[in-house]
């Protein structure tokens, strides 16, 4: 009986330590939705990869007003995470995020996004590149 008591912590910590970390990219999400909610969109243009930043404004627009403009859904608490190597899925209550992670943490590639009807297209989403 002890040898089995001392086995299971022994897998069970193995098998947490492969575990994607998800707390960091759901953190990520929300300082982002946090950001727009409080009217800082130059703080949530920082957040993002800089390829959706540079491909977000219009000729002339920057990117904290072209993500005033943006129909990006309420935000609100995380409701799950998905983990994949470097990227990330983040639902949240009202909206659905894609992150990468770069050396400096955790970056918004898509936001706003709802999933369509499509294979070849699974997610529609009004920020990306």
């Amino acid at each position: 009986m002890r040898t089995l008591f001392i086995v299971v912590p022994v897998i069970a910590l193995a098998a947490t330590a492969c575990a994607p970390d998800s707390a960091a990219p759901a953190q990520a999400a929300e300082r982002f939705h946090a950001a727009i909610s409080a009217h800082r969109e130059d703080a949530a243009c920082a957040m993002l990869t800089r390829k959706t930043a540079e491909s977000l404004p219009n000729p002339g627009q920057s990117c904290a007003e072209a993500l005033r403009e943006a129909k990006l859904g309420p935000g609100g608490s995380v409701t799950s995470v998905s983990v994949w190597g470097e990227d990330a899925q983040v639902r949240l209550a009202g909206d659905t995020l894609f992150l990468h992670e770069f050396s400096d943490g955790w970056r918004v590639k898509a936001a706003g996004c709802e999933p369509v009807h499509d294979p070849d297209l699974p997610y529609e989403c009004e920020v990306e590149y």
